[in-house]
């Protein structure tokens, strides 16, 4: 006896589709971790002293009051770098919180430039800004994706 296979409806599968994106817009934002990490990977002074000017890391940085709203600075390099006024040694953590909706510029020695933005944005309200903040932060997690 043969099986037949079921199709779903298309309605089906766009009431779906409705669900996830009605979800998307007015869900809360999860807050369990507010770290957003730059990592400084091993070379990049060596890199820089070699005359490289191909900017390996981001030269802004977006944070999120309320979601993401403590940059977490690691510096996997061999020498110190410098984020501001801040000396991070080889192998050492920093945070820093920010606690109000602002645009700050750092020197950074991470940077060909020798300079970094950070951006600190207020938290999206419900609807398309949530929308939009969840998509930017899915393509940054998909662009920034390292593999273990």
């Amino acid at each position: 006896m043969t099986q037949l296979r079921r199709h779903w409806p298309a309605w089906t599968l766009l009431a779906c589709a409705l669900a996830l994106l009605l979800w998307a817009m007015f869900a809360p934002l999860d807050a369990s971790n507010r770290d957003q990490l730059f990592e400084i990977p091993k070379g990049t002074w060596a890199r820089r002293m070699a005359g490289d000017k191909v900017e390996i890391l981001p030269s802004t940085v977006h944070l999120t009051l309320g979601v993401k709203d403590v940059l977490l600075l690691r510096n996997n390099d061999t020498v110190p770098q410098i984020f501001g006024p801040i000396l991070i040694m080889p192998g050492q953590d920093f945070r820093l919180p920010f606690e109000q909706v602002s645009d700050n510029e750092f020197a950074c020695t991470a940077h060909a430039s020798g300079q970094m933005k950070v951006i600190v944005e207020p938290l999206p309200n419900p609807g398309l800004a949530r929308l939009a903040w969840r998509l930017a932060a899915l393509a940054h997690a998909i662009r920034y994706y390292k593999p273990v």
